[in-house]
């Protein structure tokens, strides 16, 4: 797939971009039987793309092998219907491996995740970027987080590099976005893609739309795809009610929960999706288990969610 079809396909959703977790098996093993069947229930709920072993799914803990196993399997199990999108990162070297494992599974983009450790300048990231972005022909999507924080003129640069299609932002400082939307939209003709990458982004989306950032990840998807969707169609159509209902009622209440436990952005997502009758088992280290009060928790908000569904109706 070139660039333009790829950016297309994400500039204006149907549903969610559903960021799966990774399914391993009680003896922590891969497991993609499981792991199939998480990413079609994704896709047969509405996603409107697959963002395959990013954050969500636990890139950082597999190997290149698992990498490439998931990826093919998101592929086949797709099949088309929506675009998978890969994660890459560590290292130039092993982010370029990583983006032509992906390519040659049949990944239809990629997830650039910032460079292990290292808190480069401004110089050093544009170079590492490019470098990704030169090793294959698939369109890539630049992840702002961490340790990888970029000025507009550094943004500009990489919305002139070929290949480089998007940039996700996961630091939620709103006034440096801003200047960035405006640096691009001055300078470089054409359409550039940005996304909410904050975790549980729908409870900034209502900001970032303001200031031009239309795309966000949805990591509750995972568990909740009809509060997702609901929530998706709420901004698509300007109901703010529904908007409002779910944010008081479900995702802030869920922020709160999540912040109780370092990595919970992960753990407590992989909860919900066990709760909802899937066992991807576990986290893998140095992820660990949400307590039981707080999955107990998460239960009570699942169900308080759905009641919210049904107020609206």
């Amino acid at each position: 797939m070139t660039p333009a079809p790829l950016a297309a396909r994400l500039s204006n959703p149907s549903g969610p971009l559903f960021f799966p977790v990774t399914a391993y098996a009680p003896d922590g093993s891969l497991d993609l039987e499981v792991y199939g069947a998480h990413v079609r229930r994704g896709v047969e709920n509405g996603a409107a793309a697959v963002f395959a072993c990013c954050g969500t799914g636990e890139f950082h803990a597999l190997t290149p092998e698992e990498f490439e196993a998931c990826v093919r399997v998101a592929v086949e199990v797709t099949g088309g219907r929506v675009p998978v999108v890969a994660g890459a990162g560590y290292g130039t070297a092993l982010a370029v491996r990583y983006a032509r494992v992906a390519e040659a599974a049949g990944a239809d983009g990629l997830l650039a995740m910032p460079p292990y450790l290292v808190a480069a300048g401004q110089e050093g990231l544009l170079r590492h970027y490019r470098e990704v972005a030169a090793a294959t022909a698939l369109p890539v999507i630049v992840y702002q987080r961490d340790n990888a924080v970029f000025t507009p003129e550094t943004v500009v640069a990489l919305a002139r590099t070929d290949g480089i299609i998007g940039f996700k932002d996961g630091l939620g400082d709103l006034d440096l976005m801003q200047r960035v939307v405006s640096a691009v939209r001055t300078e470089v003709p054409g359409d550039f893609l940005y996304f909410n990458g904050l975790p549980t982004a729908e409870q900034t989306q209502l900001a970032y739309r303001a200031i031009g950032v239309p795309l966000y990840s949805s990591a509750v998807f995972c568990f909740v795809p009809e509060i997702a969707l609901a929530f998706h169609e709420a901004l698509r159509t300007g109901d703010e009610s529904t908007a409002h209902r779910l944010l008081d009622g479900f995702y802030r209440p869920f922020v709160e929960l999540r912040a109780q436990g370092r990595g919970y952005a992960v753990s407590l997502v992989k909860a919900g999706v066990r709760l909802r009758g899937l066992d991807v088992g576990e986290v893998r280290p140095p992820l660990h288990e949400p307590t039981e009060d707080h999955v107990k928790q998460l239960a009570e908000l699942i169900d308080r969610g759905y009641a919210l569904l049904e107020e609206g109706k």
